[in-house]
This record gives structure tokens, C-alpha cells and sequence, in this order.
């Protein structure tokens, strides 16, 4: 066997917990002949016990490549800055383009295509509504955003959708009716209320996104064939019924299978030489 990435060295720079993320990163890194070091939040203690401008251009002498998962933004944009390596994004409050990609890639396989597409996403405007709505934009497939008042994307996100849609055809939709923005969609999405961070405003939240909760009634407002989406983890009858999410048209866990072969992808895409 070739391996594509020999003798790579990858460190996995985690302050969240994951299964998803990091299980297909270190899978992807061992399939393709590298080595993955998953370093915990306890070990490194990320602008806590140490500043990230030092853990970044200490793991930039010993690895070809950072995965961080932070919690904030700012902290993934410091190690790019020292690592003298690249750093991939593997989630931050801001965006969670990983997720965003396999995404793209399971309705390209159930779908044929991404043109055209209608995809509504209904919930909270967060890192992953985010991620989507930028990517959906740029590969012409239709975006349809509901959420509550208050919880929607940033005005800066949907300028720049706005601006990729005007060149890849797509159309997009930001309202808070998400009867609206199912209406005749050929992909349903959702995600949690509450993510990791926000827990003391969980309450709170579901009172604000009962409304949006995907279930059978709602995704009956989408076309015949229609898919259902969740990047994972699931709350079980808070955003999504448990029918709707184990039901013929969940594709969830294709999602979540689609991970793997993405990390690997943009592993190689980042580590191979250019000829």
C-alpha cells in the first residue's frame, strides 16, 4: 500500500470534547500513513497555562500540522499566526467548516448534484448555520435560514452569502418563520439549541426554539424525498424528534460517516506537495 501522508506527524489540539472530529481526524491521519498525537485540554491548558503564541510555535517545531477545536475564534487565528504549520479548524465559536464540508458532500451524493439544491436550516444561527450558509452560497445551492429573533447569523455572514450567491446562482432566505424556510426544501437541517459554552441558557432556549423543532409536521412542508440533516450530537425531542431523526429520511449518519472521508481530503490537500 502507498500511503499518502508517510511519516506525517499531526496534533490534535482539543478544549472541547469530541466523538465525530476526533475520531475521523485520527483515523484519516492512521489511514493515510501518518501519525496523530490528540492533546487534551488538561494537558495543554490553551492561554491558561500556557500563551497560545508559545503552544503554537512549540507544536510548530514537532508536527507538519494543528487541528485545534477551541472555543474561541480568536485563539485558532493566534496559533495560525505562530505555528509556522498549518492549522485546520475543527470548530470554534465562529464557524465549523469540517462539519461544513461533509455536509456539502452528503447531499451531493443524495442529490446528484449541489446547484439547485434547496437546503433549509432551521434553529439557531450558530457556528455550524454559519459554516453551511457560506458554503451552500458557493456551490449554488439554495439557503433558507429560520430562526428566532436574536438568534440569527451575524449581518456580516449573510453580506457575504448575499455577495457568493450573486456568482453562484444561488438564492438566499433569512426569516424567522421556519415554515417558510422548509417549504419545499429538498434538505431539512438542524442543530442543537444549547451548544458546549451556552449551558446555563439551555431553559431559556428551548422556550425561545420550541417552535423550530424539526418534526414530522414540519418536515411534511418539504418535497416528497426530502432528507434530514443533523451534524450531531442530537438532543432527542428538543430540535429533533427521535422519528424524524432514526426515520427513512435521516441521513444523519452518512454526515457523520462523511467526516472521515473529508478529514482525509483535506489532510491530503494540505500535506501533499504540490508537484
Amino acid at each position: 500500500m502507498r500511503y499518502l501522508l508517510p511519516w506525517r506527524s499531526v496534533a490534535l489540539l482539543f478544549e472541547k470534547p469530541s466523538l465525530r472530529t476526533r475520531v475521523s481526524f485520527e483515523i484519516a491521519v492512521t489511514q493515510l500513513g501518518g501519525h496523530c498525537l490528540y492533546l487534551s485540554p488538561q494537558e495543554v491548558g490553551l492561554g491558561v497555562r500556557e500563551p497560545v503564541p508559545d503552544v503554537a510555535r512549540v507544536l510548530g517545531r514537532y508536527v507538519d500540522c494543528v487541528v485545534a477545536r477551541v472555543f474561541e475564534h480568536a485563539s485558532l487565528e493566534t496559533l495560525a499566526k505562530w505555528s509556522g504549520v498549518s492549522v485546520i479548524n475543527a470548530l470554534s465559536d465562529w464557524e465549523h467548516p469540517c462539519q461544513a464540508l461533509a455536509d456539502v458532500l452528503t447531499i451531493r451524493e443524495n442529490r446528484g448534484a449541489t446547484a439547485g439544491v434547496h437546503l433549509a436550516y432551521v434553529g439557531d444561527g450558530n457556528n455550524v448555520a454559519r459554516s453551511l450558509c457560506i458554503a451552500a452560497s458557493t456551490v449554488g445551492m439554495h439557503f433558507a435560514i429560520a430562526t428566532p429573533s436574536g438568534y440569527g447569523l451575524d449581518e456580516g455572514t449573510v453580506e457575504m452569502a448575499r455577495r457568493l450567491s450573486d456568482s453562484s446562482g444561488a438564492q438566499l432566505l433569512v426569516t424567522e418563520d421556519p415554515a417558510e424556510a422548509v417549504a419545499g426544501a429538498d434538505v431539512v437541517y438542524t442543530d442543537t439549541w444549547t451548544s458546549m459554552g451556552q449551558e446555563e441558557e439551555a431553559e431559556f432556549r428551548r422556550k425561545a426554539f420550541g417552535p423550530y423543532q424539526v418534526n414530522d409536521a414540519l418536515l411534511g412542508l418539504a418535497k416528497p424525498g426530502a432528507v434530514f440533516m443533523h451534524c450531531l450530537p442530537a438532543h432527542h425531542g428538543e430540535e429533533v424528534t427521535t422519528d424524524v431523526l432514526n426515520g427513512p429520511s435521516s441521513v444523519v449518519f452518512d454526515q457523520a460517516e462523511n467526516r472521515l472521508h473529508v478529514q482525509k481530503a483535506i489532510l491530503a490537500q494540505i500535506l501533499i506537495p504540490a508537484d
